[in-house]
Order: structure tokens, then C-alpha cells, then sequence
């Protein structure tokens, strides 16, 4: 028998994924997560009642820590076209903020 070892992540990944690509593109979103605002996930993981406290402020520091895990467990269940749109609006938000910093 295999046991495969589910971490938070899966977990999160599957509690928001389908949510999230159901609507298509919205870059808003994506603006949202790559500054850092993740209180509507936060609040939504913590009022879920799935995860101990211990486990939300694990990954909720990630997720301020690098805000791109967050983007990634949203696009597990993405088709490939929608999940190239938001990494694209990605890469654009990296460089536009490289840019800022060294203007």
C-alpha cells in the first residue's frame, strides 16, 4: 500500500484551486497576491476549521515570505492556457517592480 503524505499546501491547493480558475484571467487577483494582500486566503484557510493554528501561521508566513507559493497552489487544477496567463502577469509585475527599485 502507498501512503502519500498530504501537506497544507495540498490542502489549500484544493480549497481554493477550482475557485479560482473557475472565473477565468482576472489580473486583479494576481496584482493582489504579488504585493502581498492574501487576507481574503488567510481568512478563508483560518475560518475553514481544517488546520490547526499552528499550520495557518506556517502558511501564511510562506505566503508573505514568498507570495508566488500562494499563486502556485491557485493554479494546481488551471488549465495550461489560463495557468501561462497568470504566470506571464507574473513575470510582468516582477519586472515592473525590478524596475521601480532600480529607478
Amino acid at each position: 500500500m502507498n501512503v502519500v503524505q498530504l501537506t497544507t499546501g495540498d490542502f489549500v491547493a484544493a480549497m481554493f484551486s477550482l475557485d479560482f480558475v473557475d472565473g477565468g484571467f482576472r489580473r486583479e487577483a494576481v496584482e493582489r497576491i504579488h504585493r502581498g494582500a492574501i487576507d481574503e486566503w488567510v481568512s478563508a484557510l483560518t475560518g475553514s476549521g481544517l488546520f490547526s493554528n499552528r499550520a495557518v501561521a506556517n502558511v501564511v508566513r510562506a505566503w508573505r515570505s514568498d507570495p508566488h507559493i500562494l499563486l502556485d497552489s491557485l493554479l494546481t487544477e488551471a488549465d495550461p492556457v489560463t495557468a501561462e496567463h497568470y504566470r506571464a502577469a507574473w513575470g510582468e509585475l516582477d519586472a515592473a517592480s525590478s524596475y521601480t527599485v532600480a529607478a
